[in-house]
């Protein structure tokens, strides 16, 4: 018999790549902002950072590393750039979900809008030492910033609608460790 810890983390793995993927269809549909006009959130990156900070096991490195590098081919970004910073940032948050786990809502929001702040600095960096064409600073932090604004409310989408809650002090994975 398995393990019911086991099945809901894999079944959450399950509804997390269900979640990319559909996102991933959404961005592909012509409904995009012309020339001139705001750019949207990326949802992927906010759900990611959300997953990450409230249940890590959800989200392992390995996952996050193949569905982001299919999302560089799929949008036609530079193959493995978006994919390394997403997971960068993704390991700078899980490094500090214990400290995050104690901290009020407001300054975890403002974390993850500095390193979505910082990984659109490095992509911008990255894009200029291999000289290929950047996207204007200005979007790409507005896309940032749109991004941050939009964390909240996948926070909540993600604890009402799909159970995606933080981690209690003493909950343990199948195998009895803390998380």
């Amino acid at each position: 018999m398995v393990d019911p810890i086991t099945t809901r983390t894999w079944g959450y793995r399950a509804l997390f790549i269900a979640l990319i993927l559909l996102l991933a269809f959404v961005q592909l549909l012509p409904l995009g902002p012309g020339a001139g006009k705001l750019p949207g959130p990326d949802l992927t990156i906010a759900l990611t950072f959300a997953w990450v900070l409230r249940r890590p096991s959800y989200v392992p490195v390995l996952l996050l590393m193949v569905l982001f590098l299919f999302l560089d081919m799929l949008l036609q970004r530079p193959p493995g750039l978006g994919a390394a910073l997403v997971l960068l940032g993704s390991e700078i948050l899980r490094a500090r979900k214990d400290i995050s786990r104690s901290l009020p809502f407001p300054i975890e929001w403002a974390l993850v809008t500095m390193v979505m702040l910082a990984l659109v600095g490095l992509n911008q960096i990255v894009l200029s030492l291999v000289m290929l064409d950047r996207p204007p600073l200005g979007l790409d932090l507005l896309r940032a910033l749109f991004s941050a604004a939009t964390y909240p409310i996948v926070v909540l989408v993600s604890h009402f609608a799909f159970g995606v809650s933080a981690v209690a002090p003493n909950e343990a994975d199948a195998l009895g460790n803390r998380l």
